[in-house]
């Protein structure tokens, strides 16, 4: 409920609450007054439609309705205490307008010029699965190689050996903790869904075989897995996959239409860049990021397993 009503009020407050009294009054009867300001039918049910669907089940029944004018009312309350109290000519709040107008320009002229671009058919999406069925098939089991170390900085050497040509079996037997694996050249064989932790699979499952990872944490350390083999299972059907191909094809098709007008509204604008003072701008450091854990022990690596257990 908190979450809603925050997000509610950053919105509301800066489109729906500085209306003239005759404005509000040609919107229809009142359902609330609070102080001089008048909230009307439209006004409520103008904000109700603006919620997303999760959030207006809410507020369903005459119950319901009640608790969203009882929203609407405290956000006005708040409002009229910062007028009352000076905070719209705050400096800040000054600041804060001026970007979340720009934000709402730029959102509503990517809607009217690229959004209604990227709409595709029933049967795009269906031509893209007949063509593209290998996609779809399940893993039923994949076949991948590693090489653990204790810290990302080791792993990160590693890969860097790798891509200058290093062969993967024989960095393995000299650096892996996983001595059982190890003396395959890092080989762990197959394994399904479920056998590995979860970091470690998901991983492997991202990659394409002959593929190389990231350095991948996991309890034991840092891995950098090889991917060797994937055994395919059947192809998921077409009423399973149809949502997340619209999604793609649509998503790809926007892309192509933004990167598209923005290169043609390019020509139009002059634009100078300060290398020099960007080179100055220093970022805050109120948030450096999270900071790197340290690595568990491998202990079950040192020992011989040749493969890791589930969490």
């Amino acid at each position: 409920m908190k979450r809603i009503a925050v997000s509610f009020f950053l919105i509301a407050l800066l489109v729906s609450c500085s209306q003239k009294k005759a404005e509000q009054q040609a919107q229809g009867p009142f359902v609330a007054k609070v102080g001089s300001d008048v909230i009307t039918q439209a006004d409520f049910e103008r904000e109700l439609s603006s919620l997303p669907d999760y959030a207006k089940q809410m507020f369903e029944g005459e119950t319901g309705k009640e608790k969203f004018l009882d929203e609407i009312i405290k956000k006005d309350i708040l409002y009229q205490e910062a007028l009352k109290k000076g905070i719209d000519k705050n400096p800040d709040f000054k600041s804060k307008l001026e970007e979340f107008r720009k934000l709402t320009l730029a959102s509503m002229l990517l809607e009217k010029e690229i959004m209604t671009k990227g709409k595709i058919s029933d049967q795009d999406v269906k031509d893209y699965y007949n063509k593209h069925k290998e996609e779809f098939a399940t893993t039923s089991q994949i076949r991948a190689s590693h090489i653990l170390v204790k810290t990302e900085e080791e792993a990160n050497k590693v890969l860097a050996r790798l891509k200058k040509g290093e062969k993967f079996e024989e960095v393995a037997k000299k650096e892996s903790l996983d001595k059982a694996s190890a003396a395959n050249g890092g080989d762990i064989g197959y394994f399904s869904r479920g056998q590995l932790v979860p970091e470690f699979e998901r991983a492997a499952a991202s990659l394409k075989v002959g593929e190389l990872s990231a350095p991948v944490k996991t309890a034991y350390g840092y891995h950098i897995i090889k991917v060797t083999d994937k055994k395919a299972g059947p192809v998921l059907e077409f009423d399973r996959v149809k949502d997340i191909i619209a999604q793609r094809l649509s998503g790809e098709k926007q892309k192509a239409a933004f990167d598209s007008y923005i290169e043609g509204l390019r020509k139009n604008y002059k634009v100078e860049i300060n290398k020099d003072a960007l080179a100055q701008v220093v970022p805050g450091t109120g948030n450096a990021g999270p900071q790197q854990a340290t690595p568990a022990e491998p202990s079950d690596a040192k020992s011989g397993k040749k493969t890791e257990p589930k969490n």
